[in-house]
């Protein structure tokens, strides 16, 4: 027998609420502001008063326990005479709170009333409503008496409203747990390493660990950490799995796999959350909220959408979210959030856990133990989690919005004052950045007065806001505002592994505050322990010492590299020693790099790419070779491609096989990751230089950083960072068990040991040549093992 522990305010937001979905309506009171004002009132009771009192009542259906808990605000005993008192805080005023709100806030307390009656034998009470609008703090007071019998029937109606969600729960649980079970692996075999990768993660999901694994292509990464973790939910370990992906295409492979174990006689049900940008209907878009068909009234018609779509969908992908939000005129992004929480399987990108200002908090409020995560393409989350935990203000917007107000400065006068403030404290605080060389400083110690002042800056906003009408300075100004939100958000983060840069921009005349954090490894371990388990995976994790340090620094992570899956005589990767792409050396490295390529693609004709760490190096090299070469067919990428340009490009690649083509791509760029060019669509591989970052302020203070703690600073503000890159490139050449291609590193650093000894574990057919003539050898050497 399970129990199943459910809070209040909850349930009555879930089964009671109604009405419109409108931020209008919704309070920006920060917690710490709620509970300040709480204490405060409730310091001001009588002695027969009693703060924060835990109440709690259970009931028993389908073999399971449901404890019903939470916490009144204050209850004052007098006599016979008992008051349950609600407290609610907001910056809206009583009478512009909804209706449908303040039945909610009601509900709540009815429901404390029920237990404390039953608990006590009480045949009535009084009920009191406080609501405190901010941030001037006026207070409002509503009362009402209360029955035992109205208590009895309000609860007993909730209750079985909410047994009818929880059979519907039930009979999905029982569907997932028998077929989990019954699931066997839906291939023949298991390639090399997989079937030792699915026991690694099936053990980490049973031990309660974190599992870094480097699997390189053709491993089945997706169906070997999906496959486990629901076997997982066959046995009660878990009961959601998270799937997080960095990139569209790989939720792409999440969703074929799950389809396919559904083919297997899987029955799950399993959920692709979109973007709000990318989901919202075109009839919504510049819409007022409160004039927006899909918001008004969207808790009257949200419930029997759910239940729509639970009962007659399986896997519930963009298309299919898109098609039931359509039916019953509800929001699509918030329909898919409230759809999630009746799936098992939850398929979406990183910054639904990692960043602190998306987050779920639906999920991800305390940590629970029947929740999984499984990190797909984890080395991109290095770079991402630092920008999701840094943020960025600038002084330049002021001026313009001060002009905006000003037209009519007695209504606006409040918030025109805090801006000034706000541009005082930029220029007081950017003095030391104006008179230093180079125009700007990094500094340990954040700007704590700044931050005071823009905070200030957002309540005022934030009050101003609730009485205007949508205009240009409205959205002008709501621009703003987010910014400064989301910069005073992540001044709450801030400790020893932050740096404040602020920079003088003497070009644009302007003011940049940057937060800049340059190791969230803290926040990101915080993160992951609010599942069970956590299993992050990527084709190049290399070394995987590195990116456990970076990505939670846990001393009791476990890691695993997997056996690839491929013959490793298919691969030959030569290190081309006598190209030095130093920058000091760059123009005199083109002739030998322009010399490299014609070498590569003259030992069998087919499709290449060239990648470089820079445009400018890229044009310089191409244009060489052109005039060299003349008659080489070449494809290159442009600075900006839109998706069409892109696919265009692609598509040179998946034509002629037998017709030489050379790409000249960026390292790190859109086509050095994620694309799949199988057989004999890429055939070789040249990779111009080690992929170092070009040097920069923040690099170098990540070097800095890292070289106090660990003496480590170079390798992981620049080396490592940029060999992950030349492994993706590396990676676009063999894609199959039946691929063969060649991978040629043009730098003689690929030769040194400390390059050498982070190699992927993958590369084991290396050879290191020293002019072009034993290039061709070693060429003509790998392609004849292979005869046409």
């Amino acid at each position: 027998m399970a129990i199943h522990q459910i809070g209040i305010r909850e349930l009555v937001e879930f089964l009671r609420r109604t009405g419109d979905l409108s931020p209008i309506t919704s309070s920006d009171n920060s917690m710490q502001e709620g509970s300040r004002i709480h204490r405060k009132l409730q310091k001001r009771r009588p002695d027969s008063y009693q703060a924060e009192v835990g109440l709690k009542t259970a009931f028993e259906f389908l073999g399971d326990d449901y404890v019903i808990h939470g916490r009144a605000d204050g209850i004052d005993y007098q006599d016979d005479h008992v008051l349950i008192e609600e407290i609610k805080t907001s910056d809206l005023e009583f009478k512009a709170v909804p209706d449908a709100t303040i039945q909610l806030y009601w509900a709540q307390a009815q429901v404390y009333a029920y237990i404390l009656m039953t608990d006590n034998d009480l045949e009535s009470l009084e009920l009191q409503l406080t609501y405190v609008q901010t941030p001037d703090e006026r207070i409002t007071t509503k009362r009402k008496p209360y029955s035992r019998k109205e208590a009895e029937t309000f609860y007993n109606q909730l209750i079985a409203d909410y047994q009818d969600w929880l059979k519907l729960r039930h009979e999905l649980d029982e569907q997932r747990k028998k077929t989990a079970q019954a699931l066997t692996f839906p291939f023949a075999d298991y390639r090399p390493g997989q079937r030792q990768l699915a026991v690694n993660v099936y053990k980490a999901i049973m031990l309660e660990k974190h599992l870094f694994v480097e699997a390189p292509t053709g491993t089945g990464k997706t169906i070997s950490t999906l496959f486990p973790a629901i076997k997982s939910m066959g046995e009660a370990l878990i009961s959601r799995i998270f799937y997080f992906t960095a990139k569209q295409s790989t939720r792409h492979v999440a969703e074929n796999t799950i389809s396919l174990m559904a083919d297997h006689g899987l029955h799950l049900k399993s959920i692709t959350l979109t973007a709000k940008d990318k989901i919202t209907f075109a009839a919504e878009r510049d819409v007022p909220p409160e004039t927006n068909p899909y918001l008004v009234g969207y808790y009257d018609r949200i419930r029997p959408a759910i239940k729509d779509i639970v009962e007659h969908e399986d896997q519930i992908t963009k298309p299919t979210i898109e098609h039931y939000a359509e039916k019953h005129k509800v929001d699509p992004f918030e329909f898919s959030l409230d759809v999630s929480l009746f799936c098992d399987v939850i398929i979406c990108d990183y910054n639904y856990l990692f960043d602190p200002q998306v987050h779920l908090q639906r999920f991800f409020s305390v940590p629970d133990k029947q929740n999984c995560f499984l990190v797909d393409e984890v080395h991109n989350l290095v770079q991402r989690s630092r920008e999701m935990y840094s943020a960025t203000l600038t002084m330049k917007p002021i001026d313009s919005l001060v002009t905006k107000l000003s037209a009519k400065k007695a209504a606006n006068q409040k918030v025109i004052q805090k801006l000034r403030s706000l541009k005082r404290s930029f220029k007081r605080y950017s003095k030391d950045a104006e008179e230093s060389p180079d125009h700007q400083i990094a500094q340990l110690a954040p700007v704590t007065n700044f931050n005071a002042t823009l905070n200030d800056l957002i309540g005022a906003i934030h009050e101003w806001l609730a009485n205007r009408k949508p205009s240009d300075t409205v959205d002008a100004v709501v621009d703003y505002y987010l910014k400064c939100r989301h910069y005073y958000l992540i001044s709450q983060y801030y400790d020893d592994a932050y740096r404040t840069r602020i920079i003088n921009d003497t070009t644009t005349h302007d003011v940049i505050f940057r937060q800049f954090c340059l190791d969230p490894s803290k926040w990101l371990k915080e993160s992951l322990d609010l599942g069970r388990a956590a299993i992050l995976f990527s084709a190049t994790l290399s070394p995987i010492s590195y990116y456990q340090r970076v990505l939670g620094n846990e001393s009791n992570s476990l890691q695993m590299v997997s056996a690839s899956s491929f013959p490793a005589k298919n691969c030959q990767v030569i290190i081309a020693n006598n190209i030095n792409t130093l920058y000091a050396n760059r123009q005199q490295s083109i002739q030998p790099i322009c010399q490299t390529i014609a070498t590569l693609i003259s030992q069998r004709a087919g499709h290449y790419m060239i990648f470089f760490p820079s445009m400018a190096y890229l044009e310089a090299v191409l244009n060489q070779f052109m005039d060299q070469y003349p008659s080489v067919h070449v494809i290159r990428q442009e600075a900006d491609m839109d998706n069409a340009a892109r696919q265009q490009f692609l598509r040179e690649f998946q034509t002629d096989p037998q017709q030489t083509k050379v790409g000249f791509a960026l390292l790190g760029g859109i086509f050095s990751e994620g694309i799949d060019l199988k057989n004999d669509q890429l055939i070789g591989v040249g990779i111009v230089s080690v992929g170092l970052p070009g040097i920069n302020d923040e690099a170098n203070l990540i070097r800095d950083y890292f070289d106090q703690l660990n003496h480590q600073g170079f390798s992981y503000a620049y080396q490592l960072p940029g060999f992950n890159n030349v492994s993706q490139a590396a990676g676009r050449v063999i894609r199959t068990t039946t691929d063969k291609g060649v991978i040629v590193l043009m730098d003689h650093r690929f030769s040194q040991a400390r390059y050498r000894n982070i190699f992927p574990d993958h590369w084991t057919n290396v050879r290191v040549i020293n002019q072009p003539d034993q290039l061709k050898k070693q060429l003509q050497a790998f392609w004849n093992s292979f005869p046409n």
